[in-house]
C-alpha cells in the first residue's frame, strides 16, 4: 500500500546559518535511501522539506509499506570453470552455490566480452518500510553537512550520541500509521510541538498529510523555510513602503533574510528607531552593527541615505508589540553608542601617525610586517603611476596611508570596514580626495563582478 510518509526530528535550536542546507540535505538523503531500497520509485517531484529553528522534517507521497520483491543476477565464474567436460557442475560451482544458498535451477549462462559466464538469479524479498526508513535516518544524520557536531548523553545517563543539537522528538507517520523506527535514543510517534510561546505545546497528528496545516493552525509555526522566508520578505517590503523607505541593496538583504528566517517560526515585522544624533557616524558602521549584531533591517531613503528607523523580525505576533519594540531599541542604543565612540576616538589621531603602528602587524612570516609591505607598495605605486600618467605623489601618499585604518578601533571591531573607514578618516584629515578615494578602492575587486577602481591614483 502506498501512502504519504512524514518524518520530523524535533531538536533544540539549530545553527541558523546552516538551517536551510540541513533541511534540504535531510530530505534528499532520506529520499535517496528510499529510492535505493525500492520503497519509493518516482523521484523527488512530490517531496516537501520543512526546516524551522527547532525541527527538520520531510514529507514524501507514494511511499510503499514494503518494497516489491526483486530478482538479482550475480556473476559467479566462467562456464568452462563452472562445468566439467560431462556438462555437470564442477566442485568450484557447487561450493559457490552453497555459499550463495542457491540451487542449480537458478543458473543461467550469458556471454560478456566474448566469454561465457554463469550467473545465479535470486529472488530477494522487498524491504519493509520500518527497516528501510530506520536505515535512511541513520545514514542521513551521519551524512548531514553539520558545521560542528556535539555529543550529549541520553536520558539513561550512559549512552552518548552525537548530532548537530540534542534531539527531543521523532515523528514517523505513513498515512495514519506510526512507523516503528528509532533514532538518537528516540522512538517514533505522532506527537509534534508548536511555537515555544504562542502555539499548542503538544500536537497529535492524525496522519502525515495533516502536518503543515496542524502546525500552522494549532502550533503557530510556519514549517516551510521557503514559505516563512517569503512571508518575512513580504512583511519587510510592505513596512518599508509604508514608511517611504527601502531595504538597501539586494545583495546585502538576502543573506540577512535567510538568517532571520532560520531564527523564527512565526514571524512578525515591527518598526523600531534610534536617536537621529547617531547619524553623524558613517552609515556603514551603523548598518553593519545593526545587521551583524542585532539582525535588524536598516532603512534607507531614495538616495541611499540611512534612516533612523529600522525593521525588527520578531518570533512573536502581538496586537500590542510595544515591549518588543522598546526592548530592541534599548538593546541597539549601546551598540550604536560604541560605534560613535570608536569613530570619535579614531578621529583624534591622524592616519599618517598610525602608519608606524603597522610594524606590529605581521603580514607574512617570510615577507615581514604590514609596514614593510606598505613601504614596498608605496615604491611600486609611484612607478606604476608614472607609467600610467597618473600623479605619482598622490599614488605614493595613498599607498602609504592605505593600511593605516587596520590599527583603528573601528576596523578592529568591524574588519569588514577596512578601507571604508580609511576613506572617512582621510577626508577628516584633509587629505586630497583622490587619496581618500584610493584608500577605499584599493581593495577592489573584492569578488567576481565587483566594481574596479575608477581613477588613476586608485588604479
Amino acid at each position: 500500500m502506498n501512502n504519504t510518509l512524514l518524518v520530523e526530528l524535533f531538536t533544540e535550536e539549530l545553527p541558523p546559518k546552516a538551517l536551510r542546507q540541513l533541511g534540504e540535505n535531510f530530505g534528499r538523503l532520506l529520499l535517496d535511501v528510499l529510492l535505493r531500497t525500492g520503497l519509493k520509485t518516482d523521484g523527488s517531484g512530490d517531496m516537501r522539506v520543512f526546516a524551522t529553528p527547532r525541527r527538520l522534517a520531510v514529507r514524501l507521497s507514494a511511499v510503499r509499506v514494503c518494497a516489491e520483491d526483486r530478482s538479482e543476477a550475480r556473476k559467479l565464474m566462467p562456464s568452462k570453470v563452472a562445468f566439467g567436460a560431462d556438462g555437470k557442475p564442477s566442485a568450484a560451482l557447487e561450493k559457490r552455490l552453497e555459499k550463495e544458498s542457491a540451487q542449480s535451477n537458478q543458473l543461467e549462462r550469458r556471454v560478456e566480452g566474448g566469454t561465457e559466464y554463469v550467473f545465479v538469479t535470486k529472488r530477494i524479498a522487498g524491504i519493509a518500510l520500518s527497516v528501510g526508513l530506520e536505515l535512511a535516518l541513520h545514514e542521513a544524520i551521519q551524512k548531514l553537512p553539520i558545521p560542528r557536531r556535539m555529543n550529549y548523553q541520553l536520558a539513561d545517563g550512559t549512552t552518548t550520541v552525537d548530532f548537530v543539537r540534542p534531539a527531543h522528538g521523532l515523528v514517523a507517520l505513513h498515512g495514519k500509521e506510526v512507523v516503528d523506527v528509532s533514532l538518537l535514543g528516540l522512538h517514533a510517534g505522532r506527537k509534534t510541538h508548536g511555537h515555544r510561546f504562542q502555539g499548542k505545546r503538544d500536537i497529535t497528528l492524525a496522519s502525515a498529510d495533516d502536518y503543515e496545516e496542524a502546525l500552522a493552525t494549532e502550533g503557530r509555526v510556519i514549517a516551510s523555510f521557503d514559505a516563512r522566508r517569503a512571508e518575512i520578505d513580504k512583511q519587510l517590503r510592505s513596512r518599508a513602503a509604508e514608511l517611504g523607505a527601502n531595504l538597501g541593496p539586494e545583495e546585502s538583504v538576502i543573506p540577512l533574510l535567510d538568517e532571520v528566517t532560520a531564527l523564527v517560526e512565526y514571524p512578525s515585522v515591527y518598526v523600531g528607531q534610534f536617536e537621529s544624533e547617531f547619524l553623524v557616524v558613517p552609515q556603514e558602521c551603523l548598518v553593519l552593527t545593526m545587521r551583524t549584531n542585532q539582525k535588524y533591517f536598516p532603512l534607507f531613503d531614495g538616495s541611499g541615505k540611512l534612516d533612523n528607523r529600522f525593521l525588527i523580525v520578531s518570533n512573536m505576533h502581538l496586537t500590542d508589540p510595544r515591549n518588543i519594540i522598546e526592548g530592541n531599541q534599548r538593546v541597539v542604543r549601546p551598540r550604536l553608542a560604541d560605534a560613535r565612540f570608536f569613530f570619535d576616538t579614531d578621529r583624534k589621531i591622524r592616519l599618517e601617525t598610525r602608519v608606524p603602528g603597522l610594524a606590529k602587524i605581521v603580514y607574512h612570516n617570510k615577507l615581514g610586517s604590514q609596514l614593510e609591505r606598505t613601504e614596498r607598495v608605496q615604491l611600486l605605486a609611484g612607478q606604476v603611476a608614472r607609467a600610467l600618467g597618473a600623479d605619482p605623489a598622490l599614488a605614493e601618499r595613498a599607498a602609504w596611508l592605505a593600511k593605516a585604518d587596520l590599527v583603528t578601533n573601528m576596523v578592529g571591531e568591524f574588519p569588514e570596514l577596512q578601507g571604508i573607514m580609511g576613506r572617512y578618516y582621510a577626508v577628516g584629515d584633509g587629505e586630497d580626495p583622490l587619496v581618500a578615494m584610493a584608500i577605499e578602492q584599493h581593495y577592489r575587486p573584492r569578488f567576481a563582478g565587483d566594481e574596479l577602481p575608477d581613477n588613476g591614483v586608485a588604479i
